[in-house]
């Protein structure tokens, strides 16, 4: 166990933000120089602890007695910001872990991400930062700020002009440059900030302790997360389950998605699962909401925040008003896109909507006419009629450039706040531009404002989803013991199945013969019609080599199949291993899954599942989770299914046993969490679903194990 691993998630991360004491080790008096930009930086913002710049030369620097040691300052700094060449790093960490220095920032480059020699060097900074208690970011990182104290430890040109207002968003990145952008980019939208870190090379604190930092700090209502890899899975989930349970909206924008973290896997359950969709289900899982580019990451950062937890929308209905018929198309048809739904309005609304703007239409989107912009109380009376609908919907207007003109921005600013006063808990968003202090006035009510239709659209589908993941309960991570399957379940699927069977995961009988008198045999007892298929741990496929025959319904063809399998196998894998052929019943009726078990190289075990055939391998409609999952966790999983239509009863079909389906799915994620041991990959294809109340079964099942699976990394 490594020392990072023993600590908690954000322990010991108040010396980045609540610090009394910084020194800057290599402090110049060069306000342009790395080592003096910090020295500037918090003299500028009116940081009110100690200073103590750090250079052998001693003397004066920016204004402040400077010292040649660390050793030589009044008292231990609790903070330190090493801006020394590489190869004095390791010194200077040593220096301050010795000094009793709680935190100590490096924002020196070229270790790990240089080469070996650099790996080895940022191995030791943890080795000695730790000896000693001290906390390291970094290195090849631009530092952490807390705004409320002033407190800058960073280097960015982010804060050249201004620094942000202290506010309520979190900022935590393993990006400088992102996250410093991220940053700047919610000052300019009149946000404050609480706090900002950046992790770089992440030798010892990492995204999770920025999460969980930012989870425990009361001045933190919401968290904006860039993040482009994990490298302590436990750690995060346990940040992220923080953030949940305080109630704290987390949106994290992954970048990397195109970056397969496995490679295609000898099974089709490898070969559907990359690691960013696994990515996508943690998130999913601890209420995460994700961004897929930066525009929506700010966008919903900002809206989150002027909304807060509380009045995250409840559903996807919106209601939409614009003073266009063309803009109220527009507007329906990227809310639709984006999954949103248009509630009709109740008669009575439409009557008060009428009474206010006589020309309106009154169908859902609400084309109000320029008229409801010609007095601020016929406006209030068309929105209040909206806001008391019984849809209890979402209500989105459309004020286009409006807010350019003096009168039409008094008339809508006047109508907006006492609707806001009168309905404090409902939520509205704009979409409309003008100039940024109307914008902001309109944003200090609560309301956010947003610059395009799509945009709105957008983050709209992205609330309505952060609010329904923090309402969806967590599965309870594996807590029994981690065992080794017998090596037979490797063999072939016969065996493979078996050990399905014990668990509880419902396999037809079925058996193994070696002549074509036992295959007889045993159809005889089976019953027709039947299936043949070559039982072998060296031919994953059978059906490309020819190794399967299917619907054999007589002794004569059971015959034939047998010897042809034989042929087939003979003459296309020569060399296999071979334990004979597997008889079993032909099942029919029912709508085919694949189910699966992949080895995710951060998350381990993650169970897939998707409806079979051409569904799974061509359109790609899966959904995967991190193993294990509840039976209901299961259920969402299947109801996620862009096919799901087909296990539902689509077109008059008999509805499929989808709770049976659900509790295999649940049942083989407990399997591959307690065979973690040496169980890589499972590939259960086809799983047949028979009509509600018949239940399922597993008609096929392949197991590879941890030393030949290509999905472990």
């Amino acid at each position: 166990m490594s020392a990072l691993d023993q600590l908690a998630p954000g322990e010991g991360l108040d010396a980045f933000f609540l610090a009394g004491s910084v020194a800057i080790i290599g402090a110049s008096d060069d306000p342009t120089k790395i080592g003096g930009r910090p020295v500037q930086l918090l003299l500028k913002y009116g940081y009110a602890g100690d200073i103590y710049p750090i250079n052998p030369k001693g003397g004066v620097i920016q204004g402040l007695q400077a010292y040649s040691s660390i050793h030589d300052t009044p008292k231990p700094p609790q903070l330190a910001i090493l801006a020394v060449p590489m190869g004095a790093t390791l010194q200077a960490v040593t220096d301050c872990a010795n000094r009793g220095v709680r935190g100590a920032i490096v924002l020196t480059s070229g270790f790990a991400e240089a080469g070996p020699e650099g790996v080895a060097l940022q191995e030791e900074l943890v080795r000695v930062a730790r000896s000693k208690g001290m906390r390291l970011l970094g290195p090849n990182c631009l530092g952490a700020i807390h705004i409320a104290s002033k407190l800058v430890g960073t280097f960015s040109i982010a804060l050249e002009q201004s620094l942000p207002p202290a506010g309520k968003v979190g900022i935590v990145s393993q990006s400088g440059n992102i996250g410093s952008f991220t940053m700047r980019n919610m000052a300019d939208r009149g946000l404050g900030v609480s706090r900002f870190m950046a992790t770089g090379n992440e030798a010892d604190v990492d995204i999770a302790d920025g999460i969980a930092s930012l989870a425990q700090d009361p001045d933190t209502h919401i968290i904006l997360c860039c993040m482009e890899t994990c490298r302590h899975a436990e750690r995060l989930i346990t940040a992220l389950d923080m953030a949940r349970r305080a109630n704290k909206p987390v949106i994290v924008l992954k970048i990397g998605a195109t970056e397969q973290g496995q490679a295609a896997a000898a099974s089709h359950t490898g070969a559907l699962m990359g690691s960013d969709a696994v990515f996508d289900a943690v998130f999913r899982r601890y209420g995460v909401l994700r961004a897929h580019s930066f525009e929506e990451l700010l966008d919903l950062g900002h809206a989150t925040a002027l909304l807060g937890s509380e009045r995250l929308p409840s559903s996807n209905a919106v209601t939409l008003v614009a003073a266009s018929g063309g803009f109220g198309i527009m507007m329906a048809d990227s809310m639709v896109q984006a999954g949103m739904t248009l509630p009709q309005l109740a008669e009575s609304t439409k009557a008060l909507i009428r009474e206010a703007v006589p020309t309106a239409g009154t169908n859902n989107p609400v084309d109000a006419s320029a008229q409801m912009s010609a007095r601020p109380d016929i406006l209030l009376k068309m929105l209040t009629a909206l806001q008391n609908d019984e849809s209890r919907s979402t209500l989105v207007l459309l004020l286009a450039l409006s807010l350019y003109n003096p009168r039409l921005r008094d008339v809508y600013l006047e109508a907006l706040t006492k609707i806001r006063a009168s309905h404090p808990d409902r939520l509205m968003v704009l979409i409309s531009q003008g100039p940024a202090e109307a914008v902001a006035q309109i944003n200090a009510l609560g309301i956010p404002v947003f610059p395009s239709i799509p945009a709105a659209a957008a983050a709209m589908a992205g609330l309505v989803k952060l609010g329904q993941l923090n309402r969806v309960s967590i599965a309870p991570a594996y807590s029994g013991s981690v065992l080794k399957a017998d090596e037979s379940v490797f063999r072939n699927e016969f065996h493979a199945k078996k050990a399905l069977r014990e668990f509880g995961i419902s396999v037809p009988p079925e058996a193994i013969v070696s002549s074509q008198e036992e295959a007889v045999a045993r159809a005889v007892e089976t019953g027709y019609p039947v299936v043949l298929k070559i039982a072998s741990e060296d031919i994953p496929h059978k059906t490309e080599i020819g190794g399967v025959a299917l619907n054999l319904r007589s002794e004569q063809e059971v015959r034939e199949a047998y010897e042809r399998i034989m042929a087939n196998v003979q003459e296309h894998a020569p060399k296999a291993r071979v334990d004979g052929v597997l008889v079993a019943s032909m099942a029919q009726g029912g709508v085919e899954l694949i189910a699966g078990v992949s080895r995710d190289p951060v998350f381990g075990p993650v169970v897939m599942v998707g409806l079979g055939g051409v569904y799974a391998e061509i359109l790609k409609d899966v959904s995967v989770q991190v193993a294990p999952v509840t039976e209901a966790e299961a259920l969402r999983m299947l109801q996620s299914l862009k096919m799901y239509p087909l296990l539902d009863g689509a077109r008059g079909q008999p509805k499929a046993d989808v709770a049976a389906a659900a509790k295999t799915v649940a049942l083989l994620s407990e399997f591959a969490c307690q065979y973690a041991g040496n169980v890589g990959e499972i590939d259960m294809n086809p799983v047949l679903v028979k009509p509600q109340g018949q239940g399922v079964e597993v008609l096929d099942a392949l197991m590879i194990p941890l030393s030949r699976s290509t999905s472990q990394g």
